[in-house]
């Protein structure tokens, strides 16, 4: 018997492939469509830098929007998500597509199947590409800028950079270069709040292999208990530091370069040397998972919210959603914050926002028609 190949597994139907194609052929659309606009508007607004520093049609294609377009996806797939959802449902609901479903004994919930079965496809995705992916093609990303935008040069390190490599132990660093030289450097240890010694140089540099500091010349100021000081000037400083190159960077940078195996290492790094950047290394790993998550209940959102026919149709149901879906976005930022600067646990922080559209999400869920 001849006929089409159909591949089935039991309890999937019909309505389920049609409305799976309907949410990730939505979704695909608009990111399509959003990216086309957003290549366009940011080549118009960066046209002077590209003609000016000569990048070439390669570099520009290859290393900047290739790896700057996805990480903006996986930033927004949520937002895509949602507003694939709302569309194409509101749509159905107003053609009463969905009174025709439930008429025919399927229940919401089980009109939700096919969705969270997008919904997770979407999410797997995501996540790869946050855990894996898109950290690595940020490093070309990061050095096209620098290389062809004059205001992204002197970006990687702040002009000030103060970090704790041991426990009692600070470095300060002023000036710090590409060429791994820097103005001036300050080795302080403490006992307790008491500075002990302190060590400091000009013109010093850097071995990134051995993690070695030289200079020519140094000062070493060593405080007693009973406060007196004692002063030496020497040559030919040679010292060891536990600090890393990709320390001195600024962090909120360098983190988003790092795979997850990496960022779990440099974070018990940190926590190990006693480091004030742990919040801001927490909040990006948790991100990373947080983001992708929210697949589903904004998902759960978008259905409940645009499976009934109301009055003004598709408009209402886009303007609602998206007015929810920034306001998820703005608490996430807010939250963010809070968790870098300690007022919050960095999970809960980071966890909040999907914790609070939850329970919108179940709310409109109770009250979406049946």
């Amino acid at each position: 018997m001849k006929g089409k190949l159909k591949i089935s597994f039991p309890g999937y139907k019909i309505i389920d492939g049609y409305i799976l194609r309907k949410f990730l052929g939505t979704y695909l659309f608009s990111i399509a469509l959003i990216t086309v606009i957003l290549v366009v508007f940011d080549y118009a607004e960066r046209v002077d830098n590209f003609t000016e520093s000569h990048a070439p049609w390669s570099a520009i294609i290859f290393d900047y929007y290739l790896n700057y377009v996805p990480e903006f996806i996986t930033q927004f797939s949520g937002l895509f998500t949602f507003i694939s959802v709302i569309f194409f449902t509101s749509k159905m609901a107003y053609q009463t597509e969905i009174i025709a479903i439930l008429s025919c004994g399927v229940s919401f919930r089980r009109l939700m199947w096919p969705y969270f079965l997008g919904a997770f496809a979407i999410m797997a995705l995501s996540l790869s590409l946050n855990l894996w992916v898109i950290p690595p093609s940020q490093v070309n990303c990061v050095n096209f800028k620098r290389t062809y935008f004059k205001k992204y040069k002197n970006e990687q390190y702040d002009r000030h950079i103060y970090r704790q490599v041991a426990p009692g132990e600070f470095v300060y660093v002023r000036g710090f270069d590409n060429d791994y030289t820097a103005e001036y450097l300050t080795l302080e240890r403490y006992e307790g709040t008491e500075i002990r010694q302190t060590l400091e140089a000009e013109n010093v540099s850097i071995d990134p292999e051995t993690k070695r500091w030289t200079a020519q010349r140094y000062i070493t100021r060593t405080i007693a208990e009973d406060g007196s000081e004692r002063f030496e000037q020497l040559r030919d400083l040679d010292t060891l530091i536990s600090l890393d190159v990709t320390e001195l960077g600024r962090i909120d940078q360098t983190v988003k370069t790092m795979k997850i195996g990496e960022l779990n290492e440099f974070l018990e790094q940190q926590r190990r040397k006693g480091s004030d950047s742990i919040n801001i290394i927490e909040v990006a790993r948790h991100t990373r998972y947080s983001y992708p998550m929210a697949t589903f209940i904004l998902t759960l959102i978008g259905v409940s919210l645009s499976s009934r026919k109301v009055r003004g149709g598709t408009g209402l149901h886009i303007g609602i959603g998206i007015t929810l879906c920034f306001s998820y976005i703005m608490f996430n930022r807010v939250f963010e914050e809070f968790a870098k600067s300690g007022a919050l646990p960095a999970w809960l922080a980071v966890w909040m926002p999907n914790m609070i559209f939850a329970v919108i999400a179940v709310y409109l869920y109770r009250k979406a028609p049946k």
